[in-house]
């Protein structure tokens, strides 16, 4: 296996790391109460999905409670 011939710089190896980065995940708006919601999964406000309730995805603690 081939070695390194010269050390790289810290500038060198911190410019080929500039793209290791988290994409930032995508979100749509609830169409029942209008809150930002990951795609294809319940909300975790109204607990609505495609026009449907589900009470098993209301995980979310109600402040006050």
């Amino acid at each position: 296996m081939a070695n390194p011939k010269r050390r790289h710089s810290h500038a060198r190896g911190a410019k080929r790391r500039t793209h290791y980065k988290l994409e930032t995940p995508g979100t749509s708006r609830c169409t029942h109460c209008g809150a930002a919601v990951r795609p294809h999964r319940a909300c975790p406000v109204c607990g609505y999905y495609k026009k449907r309730k589900y009470e098993a995805a209301i995980v979310a603690p109600v402040a006050g409670e």
